[in-house]
């Protein structure tokens, strides 16, 4: 597969807890470098790897973008040119552990690009490059998913520009789930009735997605997690009428079976292997 799946951030003005949230409860690894750690915490499965980035003024807390590891940047450079020409690709500081440079899609989704071998590759991000030890926990990134104007068109840029698998498989109609075989990128369609009875988010990442061996046991970890530490608790979400719509709309595009959100308020899909 040309393009792979395998970055996520999120901005939170709780990064530092997020980071101990997702370790406790899907037993994801950090880098545990402490002085990185003073300005973000990326955390891993072995093959996707998720940074906790803090909130500075002027940014919107919650998931705030993806990332595709490509085997030939110019190559990408050279598609896009030639077939979205109003697309530009951007530089990015050498701070950022995967982030070497940036674009966006047609409808204005955001996302980082990074290939082996680049500079600002690092702690988990560079950990299944090739000669370095790969690992993979139990619990992994299944999905993520964003809501967009014109899925369909959306869904033919990442299948033309990084050579990703359409699959059909049951979801929102109008849906579409793109795979690079590990990963699925779900593409939902945005509409303004689709928030009747919650509040209206505007388009963009919309959930991200485990897989764990069996839901049971999960379900019955978290609850021991809350119980010894009240903060690593996940938000409620349908504790009022506006929660339940919201938790309905993810269910309805989503394959797993149950849903949380994280203590920030981060949407979780959880899907287990039993």
């Amino acid at each position: 597969m040309f393009g792979k799946l395998n970055h996520l951030a999120i901005t939170s003005d709780h990064y530092t807890l997020l980071g101990m949230f997702y370790r406790a409860a899907f037993g994801l690894k950090a880098s545990g470098d402490t002085e990185r750690e003073l300005s973000a915490i990326s955390v891993g499965d072995g093959y996707l790897g998720m940074t906790l980035i803090p909130r500075r003024g002027g940014r919107k807390a919650g998931l705030d973008h993806f990332g595709i590891e490509v085997e030939d940047l110019d190559k990408v450079r050279a598609k896009i040119a030639r077939k979205y020409p109003d697309i530009e690709i951007a530089k990015r500081p050498g701070n950022r552990p995967f982030a070497s440079y940036s674009t966006h899609d047609p409808a204005g989704n955001y996302f980082d690009l990074s290939q082996p071998g680049h500079e600002n590759r690092a702690e988990v991000y560079a950990k299944h490059e090739a000669g370095k030890s790969e690992w993979k926990e139990k619990s992994t990134f299944s999905h993520f998913a964003l809501r967009a104007r014109e899925a369909e068109r959306i869904a033919d840029f990442y299948v033309d520009v990084f050579e990703l698998e359409a699959r059909n498989a049951p979801t929102e109609a109008g849906g579409y789930r793109l795979t690079d075989g590990r990963v699925t990128m779900t593409i939902l369609p945005w509409k303004i009735t689709s928030f009747d009875g919650a509040g209206i988010e505007q388009p963009g990442m919309d959930h991200i997605g485990f897989r764990v061996p069996e839901l049971a046991a999960f379900k019955a970890h978290l609850e021991k997690l809350a119980k010894t530490n009240i903060n690593l608790a996940p938000k409620p979400i349908d504790f009022d009428s506006e929660g339940a719509a919201r938790l309905a709309l993810l269910r309805k595009g989503s394959p797993g079976g149950f849903q949380l959100a994280d203590p920030d308020g981060t949407l979780i899909d959880v899907e287990g292997d039993q």
